[in-house]
C-alpha cells in the first residue's frame, strides 16, 4: 500500500466522491480536500495536527495543576477565586489548542460543501428492476 500526500489532479468530482471528500475531512481536517486537488488540504492538516499537538502537550500543565491544588475544594472563598485564576491560567493554552482544531475542521467543512455545490446532481432517480 502506497501512501502519499502529493496532489491528485484537479477534476470535476462525481457526488459520490464528493461526499467521500466531505466524510475524510470529518474524519481527518485536510484528508478530503487533498484526495479532491485542493492544495488548501494541506493548511487544513497542518492546523488540525498543530492544535492537536497543542492541546495534547499542553493539558498536562493543567491536570497537574488541578490535582495539585486539591481539585479546588479549598476552605476560604479566597482561595477558590485564586484557584479559579490559576487553573485558567493554565487551561489558555489547551483551549487554544481546540479552537486551532476547531478553525481545521470548519475550513475543511467549507471546503467539502464547495465541493458538493460543484458536483454535478443526478436529476434522474435510480431504475428499480424488479
Amino acid at each position: 500500500m502506497k501512501l502519499s500526500l502529493t496532489l491528485r489532479p484537479r477534476r470535476a468530482l462525481t457526488r459520490a466522491e464528493a461526499w467521500g471528500c466531505l466524510t475524510a475531512n470529518l474524519a481527518l481536517p485536510g484528508a478530503g480536500s487533498l484526495a479532491a486537488g485542493r492544495v488548501a488540504g494541506y493548511g487544513q492538516m497542518a492546523l488540525a495536527f498543530l492544535g492537536l499537538i497543542v492541546t495534547m502537550v499542553t493539558v498536562i500543565p493543567m491536570f497537574q495543576y488541578a490535582l495539585s491544588h486539591g481539585g479546588g475544594f479549598q476552605t476560604s472563598e479566597m482561595d477558590s477565586i485564586e484557584y479559579a485564576r490559576g487553573l485558567w491560567r493554565h487551561a489558555l493554552w489547551p483551549l487554544a489548542g481546540f479552537g486551532m482544531f476547531v478553525v481545521a475542521i470548519l475550513w475543511a467543512l467549507a471546503t467539502s460543501l464547495a465541493l458538493l455545490a460543484a458536483a454535478p446532481k443526478d436529476n434522474a432517480p435510480p431504475r428499480i428492476q424488479g
